[in-house]
């Protein structure tokens, strides 16, 4: 190994090093766009999607490319209801998963990253990456996703599985019907629509780090629910879809320590002042991309509160509009000292923690939303593929002789 064996591009790929691939241009996609100014799925700007369309018709859009008429949308969601019901092994296995759950050596995300790769040896599809079947597993695949994250919550708590056979109520909306999993009765429908919206908000983002695991995978012409259940694995991580359990469980060690009362002091101010002094990482806040804030944020956090307002149910033991006076003083304290805003993860925790999700919970649901983003990612790399394989710098030791 020598430095005349270096080609000029190795070069000049070591000279422009990105950790992170920080503000590298990967790739081309159709799907989705993130600019400064609004976050766009196919052109659509995703405040006009949170306020006007469902989780249904943004899904239609990502996978199938355009806006749903009437009858492809009560078609699309036919095909999704038809779909729900998980195979007998992947609820055999969800139900033998119990004990891991309960030591907490498995977690939800681990559990469905699992049920999810099962689902691949059950669908006639799987190694089938034609277009036509790809858009069959993309449907599949997000159609039962929120099936095992119910029937997962049902086995937590040592209830009854929910829509074992069905997979769940045929007449409620993804959204409703996820919530019914869960839980086993209907809910309200604010709930229910606060849900709708917060998928859409996570249904797509882009070439983050699970969608890019994705189309890694994807590119090597692998299957999708290889590369899907590559994206899950990636999702977990506290750094990408996992932030949103831990900002709330940043937020109920600090009401844990200040108490309800310290709200609004500065007791809170000062809890966050030694976590910046310890270096501590502050989930919920900061991008990659925005500059100047999260454009989803807001939305749910909007929703959430809106609840909160009304909710009489003590999330937490307090009520829950303390839960978001007080996320709402640790974003101003982040604004003001770091020029830190929060990212979507932060009003999500608040939003599902008022509606009495459990914590464990709160990243699956992200992998409901996302599957659809996901999917369509796939089915675009495959349909122009390029083996995704970057250059490195090596940092090791020079050249050295084995027996010298």
């Amino acid at each position: 190994m020598s430095t005349s064996t270096v080609t000029a591009a190795t070069t000049a790929a070591a000279d422009a090093l990105a950790k992170g691939l920080e503000g590298i241009l990967a790739g081309e996609t159709s799907i989705a766009s993130i600019e400064q100014g609004g976050l766009y799925y196919r052109g659509y700007e995703i405040h006009d999607l949170a306020a006007n369309a469902t989780f249904e018709e943004v899904a239609h859009v990502l996978l199938v490319g355009h806006k749903p008429s009437a009858d492809e949308l009560r078609a699309f969601k036919a095909e999704l209801v038809s779909e729900r019901a998980l195979p007998a092994p992947v609820i055999d296995f969800l139900r033998s998963a119990a004990p891991m759950l309960k030591t907490g050596y498995a977690v939800p995300m681990d559990v469905l990253r699992t049920a999810v790769s099962l689902l691949g040896h059950l669908d006639k599809d799987c190694q089938d990456n034609s277009p036509a079947a790809n858009m069959r597993k993309s449907k599949r695949l997000l159609a039962k996703t929120p099936t095992i994250v119910g029937h997962m919550q049902n086995i937590i708590e040592g209830r009854d599985i929910v829509g074992a056979a069905t997979g769940g109520d045929a007449k409620l909306d993804h959204a409703a019907n996820l919530l019914y999993l869960m839980t086993g009765k209907a809910q309200p429908a604010e709930y229910s629509r606060v849900i709708d919206v917060s998928l859409i908000l996570y249904a797509e983002h882009e070439f983050n780090a699970s969608t890019f695991t994705c189309r890694v995978i994807a590119g090597t012409l692998s299957d999708m629910h290889g590369a899907v259940t590559g994206g899950i694995a990636a999702l977990k991580g506290p750094l990408h879809g996992g932030a949103n359990e831990m900002a709330m469980e940043m937020l109920k060690e600090i009401m844990h320590d200040v108490g309800e009362n310290a709200i609004g002091t500065s007791a809170v101010d000062d809890w966050m002042q030694k976590a910046f002094e310890t270096k501590r990482k502050l989930m919920g806040f900061g991008h990659r991309v925005y500059k100047n804030g999260d454009h989803r944020a807001p939305i749910l956090h909007k929703l959430g509160r809106a609840v909160a307002e009304k909710d009489t149910a003590l999330p937490g033991g307090h009520k829950a509009l303390k839960w978001f006076q007080l996320g709402e003083q640790v974003q101003k304290i982040m604004l003001d000292k770091k020029n830190s805003h929060p990212n979507v993860d932060f009003p999500c925790g608040l939003t599902y923690f008022t509606m009495g999700i459990p914590v464990p919970q709160y990243t699956p649901i992200f992998v409901a939303a996302r599957m659809s983003g996901w999917c369509a990612h796939i089915m675009e790399q495959h349909a122009n593929n390029r083996l995704i394989r970057p250059l490195s710098r090596y940092t090791g030791a020079p050249l050295r002789k084995w027996n010298g």
